[in-house]
């Protein structure tokens, strides 16, 4: 398991708070500015998969500063929710909400992904961006994702995959854990967090690995989605109709 913080004596969990929460402030500069806004195209095709099912409550897990939640007011739902276990990310995210006057819309709480604090199959869809390799159990939070999502209710994954042909390969690899991490240690501050973020996406079960841990869950007719040449991966399930 990779952890932020090597000498920290807290588990994975309270180690990734403790990151998001001294990055909070600077998060939305360096994740746009990083990814060269490439994120915003990212979020945006994955929102259209969920247009034919048309959700009316949507939750977004690990919402952060609230991007994918306000990404999801394109499917017109009746509520969107975003839980997140980082106050700090949640505090800069409600503020962005407030300033859009989108609070009647959207609500940020405080939450765990892997306890989630709604009943069963209360929502149409499910979508998280860039959180679950951040999970410190990543097969109790996608069950938990089972759970709260009615049958034939979807839940869309979008996160980091490791692209495996030359020379995007070599070209991703020398930007994520060079540039990036400098970069990121420059702004933020915290040297830990922009070395975490490249070594978090190498450990994690990408593609067909991915896909069997979904499947395993519960989830069905799953499917990704490559984005960038592999860079990143749109990952779908639908929990069955029993």
């Amino acid at each position: 398991m990779v952890n932020p913080y090597k000498d920290l004596d807290k588990g994975k969990k309270a180690q990734v708070a403790l990151m998001f929460n001294n990055i909070a402030k600077k998060y939305d500069f360096l994740n746009h500015v990083l990814s060269m806004g490439i994120d915003k195209l990212w979020r945006k095709k994955a929102v259209k998969l969920l247009k034919p099912l048309q959700p009316k409550m949507i939750l977004d897990i690990a919402t952060g500063t609230g991007d994918f939640a306000l990404a999801n007011l394109k499917l017109n739902p009746d509520k969107v929710v975003g839980i997140d276990i980082s106050t700090e990310m949640l505090a800069v995210g409600r503020e962005k909400v407030a300033k859009k006057n989108l609070s009647h819309k959207i609500e940020l709480l405080e939450g765990d992904s892997e306890n989630i604090q709604f009943k069963d199959n209360t929502f149409d869809a499910i979508t998280v961006a860039f959180g679950v390799r951040n999970f410190e159990n990543l097969e109790k939070g996608l069950q938990e994702m089972n759970r709260v999502v009615r049958p034939g209710g979807k839940v869309v994954v979008l996160e980091f995959s490791k692209p495996r042909n030359f020379p995007v390969k070599q070209i991703y690899n020398f930007y994520f854990f060079r540039i990036l991490p400098f970069w990121g240690k420059m702004v933020s501050k915290d040297a830990s967090a922009y070395t975490y973020l490249p070594k978090s996406v190498d450990a994690f079960p990408d593609g067909e690995d991915f896909l069997k841990i979904y499947e395993s869950c519960g989830f069905a007719e799953t499917k990704q989605i490559k984005l960038s040449f592999g860079i990143a991966s749109i990952y779908i399930g639908t929990k069955p109709i029993q």
